[in-house]
């Protein structure tokens, strides 16, 4: 015999009767912050305008004063716990119905006073929505045993299918509000880990078009230490082995650089064959987007006889890249300006727009185009800055630090 549905239904009567409330969910007035502080004052002052409402409703049941106050304080007491103590207003609740029963009228469908009756259908929704459904069973279980004893036979069906009804629909409701959760949940989830991604797979990128670099620059090293021996006269046999060495030493670095290429390119990325771009290729870049209608200009500035290394042009490229396609997505018709400033150790480069002056033509891109420009800059070292300006505009700021020296080799 299993007897875990019968433990279940168990606990559940005992959480229902006696057990622990049911946690706080967000409060009511969580979307507009500016009423919070007005809740406290308004909702005590309705419970004393319903305080009096209802004690004189008992005052015409012709009750003694005492009395009276007592059926009236069990009226309004299960809606101050309502918010909070849900299973706690309903117990008070159920006192309530079975409790606040004299004199009542011959006449009138239920023993109670209408303020108890709408209380009672208030407080049996509200717990519907919040407790789990082994306990909503036991709750609107018990809430039939007043109606079964005190209404009359001929209301007791309808009562009976508006409990049914209530609690049906707070476990609707209930569920949906769970359903909501557990998407917002995993929609987190799902932006953190498409961030975590793009960061991945723009560092992925990075070390391909890293990989390019400096594989020119070894060949160039594995080239020049072989054919050294045969270029240079009279050179002595350990010199010609130590050449060769370092060819072996370059040939060998470069195998492993492949290898590990091999690992970082995804299954659906192909060779590339192609030279990677520099800072002399922004020209070009800045007139195919001037004919694709982008207002651009470009400022580019090296002082002669500094050499940019590879990889920090081939990161200033992408960044002007990327910010020319954030400019024309989120920007369309807004005037840009390219500046790069090659210095003595550092290459800056801003990308900035005026303001829009036409709705976004484009809604597409992965959104992570930021944190690509800011890997880019962090991975060589530099800084990476990005905001709107004073006038309404944007700006993105890179500072990619660098040896000149490393530009000569």
């Amino acid at each position: 015999m299993n007897r875990r549905p019968i433990n279940v239904a168990w606990r559940a009567l005992r959480q229902t009767v006696s057990g622990p409330d049911t946690p706080p969910t967000r409060p009511l007035l969580a979307r507009w912050p500016r009423l919070a502080p007005y809740a406290a004052p308004v909702g005590l002052l309705a419970a004393l305008g319903l305080f009096a409402i209802t004690l004189a409703v008992e005052n015409e049941r012709r009750l003694a004063p005492p009395i009276a106050v007592l059926f009236a304080a069990l009226t309004v007491a299960p809606l101050l716990a309502l918010p909070r103590r849900p299973l706690l207003a309903w117990r008070l609740t159920m006192l309530a119905l079975l409790v606040c029963t004299f004199n009542a009228p011959d006449d009138v469908p239920w023993p109670w006073t209408p303020p108890l009756a709408l209380g009672a259908i208030a407080v049996l929704a509200v717990v519907a929505a919040r407790v789990d459904r082994p306990v909503l069973i036991w709750v609107a279980a018990l809430s039939a045993v007043p109606v079964l004893t005190l209404v009359r036979a001929e209301n007791r069906g309808a009562t009976l299918v508006a409990v049914g009804v209530l609690a049906i629909l707070g476990d609707l409701v209930r569920r949906n509000q769970l359903s909501r959760r557990a998407l917002v949940a995993q929609t987190e989830v799902s932006e953190r880990e498409q961030e975590r991604r793009a960061v991945l797979e723009e560092r992925t990128r990075i070390a391909r078009e890293l990989h390019d670099v400096v594989a020119h620059h070894m060949s160039l090293i594995a080239v020049q230490a072989e054919t050294a021996p045969y270029r240079l006269t009279d050179v002595p046999a350990g010199t010609a082995a130590e050449f060769t060495a370092i060819a072996g030493s370059a040939r060998d670095a470069l195998t492993d650089m492949r290898r590990l290429l091999g690992v970082l390119r995804s299954e659906s990325t192909g060779p590339q064959t192609a030279p990677q771009p520099d800072l002399a290729d922004l020209p070009a870049m800045v007139a195919t987007a001037e004919r694709a209608g982008l207002p651009v200009r470009l400022d580019a500035t090296r002082p002669e006889g500094v050499a940019v290394p590879a990889p920090v042009g081939l990161a200033a490229y992408r960044i002007v890249q990327e910010g020319l396609a954030n400019a024309a997505r989120h920007a369309a018709g807004a005037a840009v300006r390219v500046t790069v400033r090659a210095g003595p150790s550092t290459l800056a480069v801003r990308i900035e727009n005026s303001p829009a002056d036409a709705p976004p033509t484009a809604q597409g891109g992965t959104g992570h185009g930021l944190t690509g420009m800011r890997e880019r800059a962090t991975s060589l070292g530099g800084t990476f800055t990005a905001g709107p300006l004073p006038d309404g505009g944007y700006a993105v700021a890179a500072e990619l630090p660098y040896d000149a020296r490393d530009g000569e080799r």
